[in-house]
């Protein structure tokens, strides 16, 4: 049984960190890309970063600088740190992997068949 936990949510002033964590279970996810998204209280899930199977990483507009993913393989765990963290980052993110073997990087949710239940991040001005 395929399963992704998060972890690492929390209430932050503007300016502050996070470290969210995406622990995977019941499948090689080495081999997939992995991603996060987002999604904010009467919005639609958007895109936020992606990370290959191959260790290459793309990045929404709005997280390049201040956001960074990374993989350990080993532990089968997808990590996003976040830093300068503002108002509009207040979210539920979730952590998911897409559907592709060795697959291209992609922004659609739609393109991941696993998701994790999320966690909140709440960022307060």
């Amino acid at each position: 049984q395929v399963q992704l936990v998060e972890s690492g949510g929390g209430s932050v002033q503007a300016g502050g960190s996070l470290r969210l964590s995406c622990a995977a279970h019941g499948r090689t996810f080495s081999r997939y890309t992995m991603g996060w998204f987002r999604q904010a209280p009467g919005k639609e899930r958007e895109f936020v970063a992606a990370i290959g199977w191959n260790g290459a990483t793309i990045y929404t507009d709005s997280a390049k600088g201040r956001f960074t993913i990374s993989r350990d393989n080993a532990e089968n765990t997808v990590y996003l740190n976040m830093n300068s963290l503002k108002p509009e980052d207040t979210a539920v993110f979730y952590c998911a992997s897409d559907a592709n073997l060795f697959g291209l990087m992609r922004r659609s949710p739609s393109d991941y068949n696993y998701w994790g239940q999320g966690t909140q991040v709440t960022v307060s001005s």
